[in-house]
């Protein structure tokens, strides 16, 4: 009991150094906390929505077939269920915009994508349609609303039966724009009054356990060459369905990747402190031996500290992740997927690992630090430890300088070198802090230059994706147009190190000077007739480089997956989306037939880019359009969606700095007692002795900083690799603007620490801490 109460007291005397370490814990259970939350959540609800939902595993797409044939495929083996539905793409006018809808139709007996009804009923007549909710939401709509669409040339109105989800469209665009773009579910009834006939011109699928989808697709390409056969999509190439898996996985690594940088980083200071602690109280050590308290409880008293206050700091931390990340990660979540229902809620489970991890190395810092002491005297331990032998410095071997030199940088330039240990220990800490700072400002700048590359990759106007199927020799365009440059994508997958990767080859005109591509220093590199483009992020996952041959297999249904043997021209920063990207006469070298399917398209003048979207718009062969504008939405989106972790991520990084370099410096005052009471006695005045620990701070700082330079660029280095995988890059450099910021706001809280502790120093009892040897 006395123990506990000498543990309450020693906690209250040093009240400050205790909350700057409950602030280091809080800040690695915060993120640890948020971050894993997030992720196990996200990943959970999408599974089990999946599944109940029963998401397809490949749509195949056609002119037309009627209800027989589909059928007929679905005695096809391998298929577990078939089902076949009408979709079409209709236009909704508003006062200063148009909103493109997809409509679906619903099977009579659908099990297939199943929607999500949040209120209303399932269309189950002519007429009815099941609106997306969260369109609905954005034009005001309710049960019961005309809704007026125009759609192959006519103008239809359908009434709102019912609002709701579906599984097959939670993710819709890049930036998931409800004002724009929205999902319909008509009954089957509607058809005949849309199409002039009933028939379908998709079918849903889902395979049989086990079956592979890739072999499941050719069969069914094989037995539909008698119909008007267009194309067919698995559900890992879908859009919705790989963004959200790519999340998921982009999520899992940041849940481990940041926290446990932090916890590093918080057991290395927590190491520091308690070793210094223990050190700092050998008298009280050896008082309590000398009164009879056995060696375990003296070591089981210290080693309460840190649990302690790894049990206060986790519970803080995680209670502010409940209270502040999990409210705003529910808010990104909703702004980016449509997932009805999905909550996340904290776990009182993950309150234990913070705790656990600190603990542990609290514990073992006391033990390693304490067993020295255990294992002297009591009358040993009570004794001040004998005073250092002191060598001459550099300074005073150099005939003049040491008399030149104030009397206070003297004492400074003793204090260093006499306890050498110390003053490392103490550079270790703002080291530490140094390179968080730096890793952390680094990692936002890298958000920036993410969000920043798409416009600079990108320079076209407009940006117009025909329907599968349509001949771009063929179509009409608009008069206005300055430079245009086809292209098209070919799904393939490459294998390296008998490691399979699915991508998307993007091939266009080596002449095409409306996308640009940039090395791994960010230089301008051209496309060639001789060779692909890859990606960085796929070449640092399979150790790709420039010149080697790389096995690419052509997985669209069409091209029946037609082997090659392609050549690394160069390596490409991609930040997002990465694709291989070659040029038309490249791949009809292998035999490969290329038909583009979209076009870029800078106009001639600023004036004419209304005319001419207007144009495509009214182009029934045209799927999507897409210009400058939804550019830069994209790149403000990509900053909304993820400032946030990063800037907490900041906000941490200066906290943990401050409550290392608060902690340490007041350990080195209590450390000092006798030492600046003598001064006082002396007749030093307050602001010198004040002035004397800034300085020497400053000094420990700088030092630190030269440390932290080179040591940075390999922790940030070895971040960015945790962070980055096949999917996603993420610039590895620093730029000196950063870092200066870094080392600015490493001395900031130097001196703001300094401020801080003047108390502390002012209270020092001198009387006291002069007759405390004896």
């Amino acid at each position: 009991m006395k123990l506990l109460l000498k543990l309450l007291r020693d906690i209250k005397q040093s009240i400050g150094q205790t909350i700057a370490l409950v602030l280091v814990i809080a800040v690695g259970a915060f993120f640890y906390a948020g971050l894993v939350t997030y992720s196990d959540n996200l990943s959970t609800y999408t599974e089990h929505y999946f599944e109940e939902h029963r998401l397809s595993d490949l749509n195949v797409y056609y002119s037309q077939i009627s209800k027989e044939d589909a059928a007929r495929l679905s005695r096809l083996e391998g298929i577990k269920k078939l089902e076949g539905r009408y979709t079409f793409d209709a236009e909704q006018a508003f006062d200063s915009y148009k909103a493109a809808i997809k409509i679906h139709s619903i099977p009579a007996q659908n099990e297939i994508n199943t929607p999500a009804l949040i209120e209303g009923s399932i269309p189950s007549k002519d007429g009815e349609i099941l609106l997306d909710s969260r369109y609905a939401e954005e034009h005001h709509f309710q049960i019961g609303d005309p809704i007026s669409l125009r759609t192959n040339e006519q103008d239809i109105t359908l009434t709102i039966s019912g609002l709701g989800e579906n599984v097959e469209h939670a993710k819709k665009n890049d930036i998931q724009d409800h004002k724009t773009y929205g999902v319909g579910y008509i009954a089957e009834e509607t058809i005949s009054a849309i199409a002039g006939g009933f028939y379908y011109n998709e079918i849903m699928i889902t395979a049989q356990e086990g079956f592979d989808t890739a072999d499941l697709g050719q069969s069914i390409e094989a037995h539909s060459k008698e119909l008007d056969y267009v194309e067919q999509v698995s559900k890992e190439r879908t859009f919705n369905y790989s963004q959200i898996q790519q999340t998921i996985h982009n999520n899992k690594l940041m849940s481990k990747v940041i926290p446990l940088v932090l916890f590093l980083i918080e057991a290395i200071i927590l190491f520091l402190v308690m070793s210094r602690v223990i050190d700092s109280q050998r008298k009280q050590v050896g008082i309590m031996k000398a009164l009879g308290v056995k060696n375990r409880s003296i070591m089981l008293h210290y080693m309460g500290y840190p649990v302690l206050v790894g049990i206060i700091g986790s519970i803080i931390g995680c209670a502010i992740a409940a209270t502040v990340f999990i409210p705003f990660v529910t808010v990104s979540n909703a702004r980016a997927y449509s997932l009805p229902d999905i909550t996340f809620s904290l776990s009182f489970y993950s309150i234990f690992p913070p705790i656990i991890f600190s603990s542990a190395f609290g514990i073992a810092a006391c033990y390693l630090s304490g067993r020295a002491i255990l294992k002297e005297r009591a009358a040993q331990a009570m004794r001040p430890k004998p005073p250092k032998k002191m060598k001459r410095l550099l300074a005073e071997r150099i005939p003049g300088l040491w008399s030149r030199i104030p009397y206070s940088y003297k004492l400074i330039l003793r204090n260093l070198f006499l306890n050498k240990q110390k003053a490392l220990a103490s550079s270790i800490g703002v080291v530490i802090s140094t390179v968080l700072l730096i890793t952390a400002f680094g990692t936002q700048s890298a958000l920036l230059k993410v969000a920043n590359q798409i416009e600079d990759v990108y320079t076209y106007d407009l940006r117009v994706d025909y329907k599968a199927g349509t001949s771009l020799a063929s179509v009409q365009l608009p008069s206005g147009i300055k430079e245009r440059y086809s292209l098209s994508a070919f799904p393939v997958e490459f294998e390296k190190n008998n490691e399979r990767e699915q991508a998307t080859l993007i091939v266009t005109d080596k002449a095409n000077s409306l996308v640009h591509f940039f090395d791994e220093n960010d230089s301008r590199i051209a496309l060639e007739d001789h060779g692909v483009l890859m990606p960085k992020s796929y070449a640092d996952k399979h150790q790709i480089s420039v010149g080697d041959i790389i096995p690419i297999k052509f997985t669209a249904p069409g091209l029946n997956n037609q082997a090659v043997d392609m050549k690394v021209l160069n390596i490409s920063n991609q930040y997002s989306n990465p694709s291989l990207y070659s040029t038309p006469d490249y791949i009809r070298s292998f035999g490969v037939n290329y038909s583009p399917t979209s076009l870029f398209i800078q106009t001639g003048r600023s004036a004419d880019l209304a005319s001419i979207r207007s144009f495509f718009e009214q182009d029934q062969q045209v799927d999507a359009i897409a210009d400058k504008s939804d550019l830069k939405k994209s790149a403000q989106y990509i900053l909304q969606q993820n400032s946030f972790v990063f800037i907490m991520f900041i906000i941490s990084a200066v906290m943990l700095s401050f409550g290392a370099i608060y902690t340490i410096s007041s350990i080195n005052i209590y450390e000092r007692n006798r030492e600046l009471a003598t001064l006082k006695v002396l007749g030093y005045p307050k602001h010198k002795i004040n002035r004397l620990i800034f300085f020497e701070n400053i000094i420990l700082t700088t030092f630190a900083v030269l440390v932290a330079l080179p040591v940075s660029g390999y922790v940030y280095a070895i971040i960015v690799r945790a962070l980055s995988s096949a999917h996603q890059q993420i610039p590895d450099q620093l730029n000196m603007v950063n870092m200066l910021i870094s080392i600015i706001l490493a001395f900031l809280l130097t001196m703001l620490s300094s401020m801080l502790l003047r108390r502390k120093v002012n209270r020092i009892h001198m009387i006291e801490s002069l007759k405390s040897v004896e």
